[in-house]
């Protein structure tokens, strides 16, 4: 079968392919912490996905420019910080500095906590921590795509209906909307 585009009036119409992740962006906005050189650092992540439910598995895309990379891959360890709407402006802060230049949790007021089974912080703001080892590397080189396994996870009862924040590209965010539920086969 071939596909043709077929414009009528304006209702079709050629997007930028710089733009296509701007329909795509599919989870919230995360928190990645890492410790390297003895250093604990944490950046705003919004490219990652579910791979696996049991054990859980997430694929998180690190720009080997960013200076979080290098602990990553190293250490093969790192928190997923899950913040609510009303920590917004800290997560666009996060993600508008490097860690190579200022410790971001005393500049923009986080507050890391230890992890039980991994050496990065859990974020103590954030309604869910998910501690996370890397398993699967073979993306790294090619993509920058690090497949992590969950091997802890915690929540903050304070915080027990979040609305999470969704990136739209170019400073633009969604936040998490109503909830609806449909008949579905999935537990």
């Amino acid at each position: 079968m071939h596909w043709r585009l077929i414009k009528v009036g304006s209702v079709v119409e050629q997007l930028p392919l710089s733009r296509v992740y701007q329909l795509l962006e599919p989870g919230p906005v995360v928190l990645l912490t890492t410790r390297g050189k003895g250093r604990a650092n944490v950046m705003t992540l919004s490219w990652h996905m579910m791979v696996e439910f049991e054990p859980p598995l997430v694929a998180c895309v690190v720009s080997n420019g960013d200076h979080s990379f290098m602990a990553l891959r190293t250490t093969r360890e790192c928190v997923i910080a899950v913040p609510a709407v009303h920590l917004a402006a800290k997560v666009v802060a996060v993600g508008n500095c490097s860690g190579r230049d200022v410790d971001k949790f005393a500049t923009i007021g986080l507050t890391p906590v230890p992890a039980g089974l991994v050496a990065p912080p859990l974020m103590a703001e954030c309604f869910a921590n998910l501690e996370c080892r890397v398993v699967d590397t073979r993306l790294v080189n090619k993509y920058n795509l690090f497949v992590v396994e969950v091997v802890k996870a915690w929540t903050n009862p304070k915080q027990p209906h979040p609305k999470t924040i969704h990136h739209k590209g170019y400073g633009t965010f969604v936040v998490d909307g109503e909830t609806i539920k449909l008949p579905s086969k999935m537990p």
